[in-house]
């Protein structure tokens, strides 16, 4: 009997495998243990709360835009397999840097053994370097820079006010940027959620490179603070958002590091629940971070998710994964799973 049960175990596998590309055939195969095994049940979760008719919230911390996760971020957007996302202010922008000037890049295979001085003559030739990819400052900042300040400007003079993505997708939809694309547009995840008009949740975006631009120009008075709505108003709006999307199967949350592009939109529900005092919301229905964050110390992108329980974002029914390891190594395998590549 234990046989046979194997048998018609490894041939329903077979069958399901046939449904799926090569990539989910492999990550089927051989990722069986360990963070292997999480990784293959946070997809296959991912995919059937997709498929009961869940949402999902993708969160990105971190440099995952200039790691260009936008090869499957994008797809997985156009395929509607998300929803909503939450990143920082640098991963909206470095998505269209890397779409402007991604000839322009310089990677640096042995940046663990750059120099003081080899770092201060990058800087010099106009690279700002994360970890082994370097932004280059004029090809890449400046040639967004002034598009977007036309953008600012025109809503300060008229007192009109945006969020920080809504500017970032009048620039896009303006069609002035085509001109520099570097890469195959459909490559780019925000241009992607452009397109669906996706929302798109950018807690903190003053700590970006084009929001101390923003505060430059506030400083010298060519533009008031006001012409760009905040935090304060991203959170009044994805309180609205859940509550109108979270019946039935309920929103998932998919977070990629840790930070605050994670911990801003995770609150929404006990800010509903306890603050608003709608105990009727549900609390979030699914739960994977990827993090090689140290579960210690008060670590928030550490934390593991049953800690999450105890502040009311989750509750202890929410499926939960954990998948300890490398975001730009793990987020395309699943994705690739989901989308059955």
């Amino acid at each position: 009997m234990p046989s046979q049960i194997y048998q018609s175990h490894n041939n329903r596998n077979l069958l399901h495998m046939k449904t799926k590309g090569p990539i989910s055939q492999f990550i089927e195969k051989h990722y069986l243990h360990f963070n292997a095994a999480a990784l293959v049940d946070a997809a296959q979760a991912y995919g059937q709360h997709m498929d009961e008719g869940g949402k999902m919230m993708i969160t990105l911390a971190g440099a995952m835009s200039t790691a260009e996760l936008g090869k499957s971020l994008a797809e997985m957007i156009r395929a509607g397999k998300v929803d909503i996302i939450c990143c920082t202010g640098a991963n909206l922008e470095e998505d269209v840097f890397n779409l402007v000037a991604h000839d322009h890049y310089k990677r640096i295979p042995n940046y663990r053994d750059l120099s003081p001085d080899d770092e201060w003559d990058l800087l010099e030739n106009g690279f700002n370097r994360v970890t082994d990819t370097c932004i280059p400052e004029e090809e890449a900042i400046r040639r967004i820079e002034h598009h977007m300040y036309a953008l600012w400007k025109d809503a300060d003079t008229k007192g009109n006010r945006f969020l920080p993505h809504e500017y970032f997708y009048q620039l896009l939809h303006s069609g002035v940027l085509k001109q520099y694309y570097q890469i195959d547009p459909a490559n780019s995840w925000l241009l992607a959620a452009a397109e669906r008009n996706l929302p798109i949740i950018v807690p903190g975006w003053e700590d970006s490179t084009l929001g101390n631009i923003f505060a430059s120009y506030c400083v010298t008075g060519e533009l008031k603070p006001t012409t760009l709505k905040g935090g304060i108003e991203y959170m009044t709006f994805l309180s609205s958002w859940y509550t109108d999307n979270s019946s039935g199967k309920g929103i998932g949350f998919f977070q990629i590091g840790g930070g605050i592009a994670g911990d801003f939109p995770i609150c929404v529900v006990p800010m509903l629940q306890q603050d608003l005092k709608k105990e009727e919301t549900p609390f979030w229905s699914y739960f994977c971070q990827i993090s090689d964050s140290t579960t210690s110390y008060g670590s928030y992108s550490g934390a593991v998710p049953n800690e999450k329980i105890t502040w009311g974002k989750l509750s202890k029914q929410t499926p939960r994964f954990v998948i300890e390891s490398d975001a730009t190594i793990v987020a395309p395998l699943i994705f690739a799973w989901i989308l059955n590549w």
